[in-house]
């Protein structure tokens, strides 16, 4: 069966690229603080928290890895178009517009039978699939499919048994299971910083990061809890 690791990263799009409506609605929260200090805290806070939704924030670094021939890629955000590999040879990095990476990465999943994420389902996938609609983009899959269905395997879910248990960070599980994890220099909050400054490289190598640990975490849990077939 075909396997893909998944993982994006995204950057909140500019307070002012919406209208005063959207902003008014965005920072709404804010209002409702009693000191101007904290108002202004809690504006910062809110702010921040744009690059965790579709309609608010915009993909900046896709990576995918075949499972079964360990070969990757990285499509990301970048003003030249540009194209490179790992050392190791076995990792595709590629830069284009945000459309442009979402239309390959579309062209791309189409050859795999099951996906595997780190919370793909809360926050990967249908960030994918809505910031692509809102782009005029059509998904090639449904990678929202049944919430047990085996065709998306989110870690996440797995390692939680779907919320009997408590829920970790991808750091945390790396750490508590001994994978080198991508959190020691990095991590997702930076990327508005790290995107501003142009550090385009640098993000799309942090996705591959996480990308390889997820991979490892799920051959962790494949062989000691899955119990398919």
């Amino acid at each position: 069966m075909a396997q893909l690791v998944l993982d994006i990263e995204t950057v909140g799009l500019p307070l002012e690229s919406f209208d005063e409506a959207q902003q008014q609605y965005l920072l709404k929260l804010a209002e409702r603080e009693e000191t101007p200090e904290r108002q202004e805290r809690k504006r910062e806070e809110l702010i921040a928290q744009l690059n965790l939704y579709p309609f608010t924030a915009q993909v900046v670094a896709i990576g995918m890895l075949n499972v079964e021939s360990q070969r990757g890629r990285v499509y990301y955000q970048a003003p030249t178009k540009e194209s490179w590999r790992s050392d190791d040879n076995l990792i595709e990095y590629e830069s284009g517009s945000e459309p442009e990476i979402l239309k390959k990465f579309w062209e791309d999943v189409r050859l795999y039978k099951q996906f595997i994420s780190f919370n793909g389902r809360g926050f990967d996938c249908p960030f994918l699939m809505l910031r692509s609609t809102l782009l005029g983009i059509k998904p090639t899959r449904n990678l929202m499919p049944s919430r047990f269905d085996s065709e998306h395997i989110d870690l996440l879910e797995q390692l939680t048994f779907f919320g009997a248990t408590r829920r970790f960070s991808l750091d945390f599980y790396c750490r508590a299971f001994g994978i080198p994890s991508p959190k020691g220099r990095l991590s997702g909050p930076q990327m508005n910083q790290l995107f501003a400054e142009g550090k385009y490289r640098e993000i799309a190598q942090y996705c591959f990061d996480d990308v390889r640990a997820t991979a490892e975490l799920y051959r962790r849990w494949r062989e000691f809890l899955s119990f398919e077939g």
